[in-house]
């Protein structure tokens, strides 16, 4: 007997169900013909004019995903507009009438599948930064974190924010050093297990990115001035008051340079486009698409990627 995920994976990949219209289509035609008696009539779905698929709409569909624990907008029309629909309700109903004939359709079992399909969706779409004027740079870039937050909350186990952090800082060194000064590693690669002293050495420079500086990146830093390095932590802005009294703890205040994100980043945005509004989006742009260079090499998801929004 194939296995219901094997025959919906299939279907899936045969109709190639990967994008908002068709997605929102059998999410909730699922839920509608759940209680319906087999064979069912395609005929049934169908609006007066016969142009649409009857029972599609963004409320219906807000609903149905809500229940799967999925709070993102996926389609505002629900797929009621997409081209192509009626096509699809057509060969889906086909499909699920040869499953019935084969075996009864377990209809939950079908719905979790698509609403899992609608998390890898949104899972694997990039992040966005916009060039908004109104706002400073700071805030641009405090918008796209919060978008790491969220995705990271809604996919427990993920570092989003970290790996995103990590990697812009070192598209940042990247634009701003000679060629081949900075060395790039996935951000799962754990200091420890590669015997570095830190995320990047830059000449006598030792520098730390993290989202929760603690005490054992604290003693580390002790470590790199032993060693006769200087150590810098670049954190998020509401963790440097606590990286900054970490080091305090450890009689390492004024000896640990600790930078938020935001402003080591905007402060060379600011400085590559000569304080002058109209060069911003390039500086800007510059920055982005060396961090999805590196992201392309050292990561194995696509979804950390950064749309630049101008």
């Amino acid at each position: 007997m194939i296995k219901p995920e094997d025959r919906l994976r299939a279907f899936q990949i045969e109709n190639n169900i990967s994008t908002k219209g068709p997605l929102s289509l059998v999410v909730q035609f699922t839920r509608m013909v759940g209680g319906k008696e087999f064979p069912l009539n395609p005929d049934d779905y169908r609006t007066g004019g016969q142009g649409q698929v009857a029972g599609l709409g963004g409320g219906n569909l807000k609903k149905i995903l809500k229940e799967h624990g999925i709070a993102q907008v996926l389609a505002s029309e629900g797929g009621r507009t997409s081209r192509g629909s009626m096509g699809l309700m057509i060969k889906y109903v086909d499909f699920l009438n040869e499953w019935n004939a084969e075996e009864p359709v377990d209809f939950s079992v079908v719905e979790a599948f698509w609403a899992e399909q609608v998390r890898e969706y949104f899972r694997n779409q990039p992040f966005i930064l916009t060039a908004d004027a109104s706002k400073t740079i700071g805030g641009n870039f405090d918008e796209l974190f919060e978008q790491a937050r969220k995705r990271q909350s809604q996919n427990p186990g993920t570092q989003y924010l970290g790996t995103m952090l990590q990697h812009l800082v070192a598209a940042k060194l990247s634009v701003i050093l000679p060629e081949g000064s900075v060395t790039v590693h996935g951000a799962s690669v754990a200091d420890a297990s590669t015997e570095r002293s830190g995320d990047f050495v830059v000449n006598n420079t030792i520098i730390h990115c993290t989202t929760a500086p603690g005490a054992p990146l604290i003693e580390k830093c002790g470590g790199n001035l032993r060693g006769g390095y200087h150590p810098v932590i670049i954190t998020i802005f509401d963790r440097v008051r606590t990286a900054l009294d970490l080091a305090s703890d450890a009689e390492l205040g004024g000896r640990v340079e600790v930078w938020d994100v935001q402003q080591f980043l905007s402060t060379n945005i600011y400085e590559h486009s000569l304080f002058d509004e109209t060069n911003r989006s390039a500086a800007i742009a510059k920055i982005v698409d060396r961090y999805n260079d590196i992201v392309a090499a050292a990561e194995t998801d696509p979804s950390l990627r950064i749309e630049f929004e101008r």
